[in-house]
């Protein structure tokens, strides 16, 4: 069994947990870059709901049991933001939970697997977690209910970070756990979903919440500030993938010839090739969330980052 002693370090930094809500929990593992990502967890009367769980077994199960010294309390579901593995992998250490998803991102997950490419992040142990994809879904929204607590999941109605995104909004507390929708000193990565479909999400479904307190996907605890910081980067891309296609530029030498600003300081700065192949083939036509050659966009990345790996603590 792959496990962590309290307390213990991994790689990137010490996770904690801290509570967002009257029995809202956010579970944030620092630096929040490639697979190192965020879960939370609300505490009903009869039991917990998980909010995602962990890139690897090891972090899942450290994951769980902080959790567990927090509530006795079992973990009775488990709702995935989205399909990515970060969010996923950790899902078959519950087996007892009942896995919810949008059922687009059961499609995505099951379509991805749990197969990292090889060659393209930094070697990391995922463990052996059994793979368990969501087995109930919906199509617009649902609603969990911890006690009398009102717990609303929507899926943002189109492709933004992946095609199958939802939200859990607590509108009793103002609390908003976004998946990866919303990233806080890193960068946004949309290769699976659409540049311009997340600025609308954002515009239209997350800021009209008027959330006061955000669980971001990665990164620490904020508030609604990071909506702004998210829609500037969204928008800066955008900007960039409309000048490089009218001057005759691959996704690539756009990146390479592009200065970040202020954007070179979040972690994963590499992603900026990723969204300008996805941005670039919506302006060339292909649909927001349609396919692209992911193997090659990824290695894209890795050549823009020197030819090395991409960095993951997981």
């Amino acid at each position: 069994m792959s496990t962590a002693a309290p307390g213990t370090v991994l790689r990137g930094g010490t996770p904690s947990i801290e509570e967002v809500g009257d029995g809202l929990f956010a579970y944030v593992q620092p630096d929040g870059s490639w697979m190192v990502n965020n879960t939370g967890f609300v505490v009903g009367p009869d039991g917990v709901t998980s909010i995602d769980t962990c890139s690897t077994e090891l972090r899942t199960r450290t994951y769980l049991e902080s959790l567990a010294r927090v509530t006795s309390a079992p973990v009775r579901t488990l709702l995935n933001t989205h399909s990515h593995p970060d969010h996923t992998t950790g899902n078959g250490l519950l087996p007892e939970a009942t896995i919810v998803a949008h059922e687009l991102a059961r499609t995505e997950m099951i379509a991805l697997g749990q197969v990292h490419p090889p060659g393209i992040w930094a070697d990391f142990d995922s463990g052996n977690a059994p793979f368990a994809p969501p087995f109930l879904t919906f199509r617009d929204e649902l609603t969990l209910w911890a006690g009398d607590r009102r717990c609303e999941v929507r899926h943002v109605g189109g492709p933004a970070h992946t095609n199958g995104d939802v939200v859990v909004w607590i509108p009793d507390q103002s609390v908003l756990y976004a998946g990866d929708l919303l990233f806080n000193g890193g960068t946004p990565f949309l290769m699976g979903g659409s540049v311009a479909g997340s600025v609308q999400v954002l515009e239209d479904v997350v800021r009209p919440l008027g959330a006061r307190t955000i669980v971001p996907g990665h990164g620490p605890v904020c508030g609604p500030e990071v909506i702004d910081d998210v829609l500037e980067y969204l928008r800066f891309v955008l900007d960039v993938a409309g000048r490089a296609r009218d001057a005759g530029l691959s996704p690539l030498d756009a990146a390479r010839e592009t200065d970040l600003g202020r954007f070179a300081e979040w972690t994963d700065r590499e992603r900026i090739v990723g969204n300008l192949h996805r941005a670039m083939a919506e302006l060339d036509g292909t649909p927001p969330g349609g396919p692209l050659d992911f193997v090659q966009v990824l290695r894209d990345m890795v050549t823009y980052n020197g030819g090395r790996p991409l960095t993951c603590l997981a």
